[in-house]
């Protein structure tokens, strides 16, 4: 019973803190990009990136500037992490929704795809992200977010 009461206890806590800074969560919405390329044999592979919070692999995503549609935000995003140039689909591909446990913030990622035909030797996260090619299936089963999994099976 007191393990069920301190817990219960830290619960309240968290939500009083929570309720009086305002900090209730919000909608955010970012870009994400599926970088693609096909090897020599014409097999299918897509660029992750390792999220720096925790490691978990991904796909390069963000905020949107203020009048940024989603596929300039996405090719923004995947230069900044990854060193990608390419061209990007002007259509959203797809999207997912996540979560992160350190924010009570739900983030909504529209997802265009960009056909990377090229990687840069310098790019701004480069020493602070890790980035590689997997092939698809790789990717579907490496990917840490559901929704995202989800839109890999569909470019599978």
């Amino acid at each position: 019973m007191k393990q069920y009461r301190n817990s219960t206890t830290s619960m309240l806590a968290k939500d009083l803190k929570s309720s009086r800074s305002g900090n209730t969560g919000c909608d955010v919405q970012q870009a994400g990009a599926i970088c693609y390329r096909r090897n020599e044999s014409g097999r299918l592979r897509v660029l992750l990136v390792g999220s720096l919070r925790n490691g978990r692999w991904g796909i390069p995503k963000g905020h949107l500037d203020p009048g940024e549609t989603s596929s300039v935000a996405a090719l923004r995003e995947a230069f900044e992490e990854a060193g990608v140039a390419g061209e990007v689909d002007p259509e959203v591909f797809g999207s997912f929704s996540y979560q992160k446990e350190s924010t009570p913030h739900r983030y909504h990622v529209g997802v265009p795809l960009v056909e990377v035909s090229g990687i840069a030797t310098d790019f701004p996260e480069k020493t602070i992200r890790k980035q590689k090619w997997f092939p698809i299936e790789v990717a579907i089963r490496g990917v840490a977010q559901s929704g995202l999994r989800a839109l890999l099976k569909r470019l599978r």
